[in-house]
């Protein structure tokens, strides 16, 4: 439970209201970590700029896919499950189970792995990253711009997942997820993936 104190939906106003009031539209709630991030309301549109701009430049299937090997790699919970929930008007429920379960066996295309796997690696040792990696995207078919999206779209679910982590905020489970999707969504984090080479 973050020790920050956040405006209620009662009292939210200006920015603040509006985030929240985007939230509950699109999604039925305000998420814990919209009422944090909102403590700082233009930061948080400039990271929704952000993160708008790099979905749409790679479209809504492969930053889904990114983000969630992202978030597994970076162990987080807050993320896979509003991600595997934005995921579900992308993928029917039972691909989504399969690739929440283990994307390499899912069925996915070469290059969807790869991508993953690349998200993964970034998330978890991006020091050791080097030629090899962005060749192996290029290699299957990835343009300059769709490495640099796929780069980004990991990089920046690095830094909202880092900052929901550090401020204990705590993790909201989509009322509309199945326990089963919850089950698959969070039980890699137990027992990650290796990283590929």
């Amino acid at each position: 439970m973050s020790i920050l104190h956040t405006a209620g939906e009662d009292e939210a106003q200006g920015a603040v209201a509006a985030a929240y009031a985007a939230d509950r539209s699109a999604l039925g709630y305000v998420p814990s970590h919209t009422k944090v991030l909102a403590i700082n309301p233009e930061a948080f549109e400039a990271w929704k700029a952000l993160q708008g701009s790099i979905a749409k430049s790679m479209g809504m299937r492969r930053y889904e896919l990114v983000t969630l090997a992202a978030a597994l790699g970076i162990g987080s919970r807050h993320c896979r499950l509003a991600h595997g929930n934005k995921s579900l008007k992308y993928f029917d429920e039972q691909e989504l189970l399969r690739i929440s379960r283990d994307y390499r066996t899912a069925g996915l295309e070469d290059a969807e792995v790869a991508m993953m796997d690349f998200a993964v690696k970034l998330s978890t040792d991006s020091a050791a990253m080097g030629e090899a990696d962005s060749r192996r995207l290029r290699d299957l078919g990835f343009s300059d711009r769709e490495i640099v999206d796929i780069t980004l779209a990991a990089a920046a679910r690095n830094y909202l997942s880092r900052i929901l982590q550090a401020l204990d905020v705590d993790v909201d489970v989509p009322p509309t997820l199945s326990k089963e999707m919850r089950g698959a969504l969070l039980d890699p984090l137990d027992t990650r993936l290796p990283v590929a080479d």
